[in-house]
């Protein structure tokens, strides 16, 4: 048959085989870690480091500049996959910045 067909019955047979306990069977397992908020000064910051505008972060964040605004002057607060992003945004930043040594 083709490659799809067998490689779907050989992972069914695998399944059955560790559910029958005469398999092995691989297991991968994820941490969400839970969304860390961010506070207006903490957006300008990580905006800031990052050499980026209040438009370029808004594009990155796939919101508008006036929601990014809203969230440097604290009448709003970035949410959800706003927050992920400003999170990994924020590592990134650290993690280059880690290399940096001062003599």
């Amino acid at each position: 048959m083709s490659k799809l067909f067998d490689d779907l019955k050989t992972g069914l047979e695998e399944a059955i085989a560790f559910e029958k306990g005469t398999g092995k069977a691989k297991k991968t397992t994820y941490e969400i870690s839970p969304v860390k908020p961010f506070d207006s000064e903490q957006v300008r910051i990580i905006r800031n480091n990052a050499g980026m505008t209040q438009t370029v972060l808004a594009d990155y964040l796939g919101v508008s500049k006036k929601t990014v605004e809203s969230w440097e002057c604290g009448r709003n607060h970035p949410t959800g996959p706003a927050c992920r992003l400003l999170d990994l945004l924020a590592e990134r930043k650290e993690k280059e910045l880690s290399f940096i040594h001062t003599v």
